[in-house]
């Protein structure tokens, strides 16, 4: 799954047209290398997300294309930076 589809489907970013801009912007690394949206995803990938002076640092558990909302956590769990 494309990085900018896996960030909305995993609440981490509400839009996907947001999460796009961000990876443009280089705000957001998968195991420290600044990556493009197109970046495919996989489970035991670490995505950092730069949001101003804080930042998020999440493990992929698994990928999936469709997710309820409730469920959304289920999909990463956050690690030390």
């Amino acid at each position: 799954m494309r990085l900018d589809k896996y960030l909305k489907v995993s609440r981490l970013i509400k839009r996907r047209t947001v999460a796009n801009e961000a990876c443009d912007n280089g705000l957001i690394t998968v195991n420290g290398k600044a990556a493009r949206a197109s970046y495919d995803v996989k489970a035991g990938d670490r995505i950092s997300l730069r949001f101003g002076e804080r930042v998020l640092t999440v493990e992929v558990l698994s990928v999936q294309e469709t997710v309820k909302q409730a469920d959304a956590a289920t999909l990463y769990r956050e690690v030390a930076p």
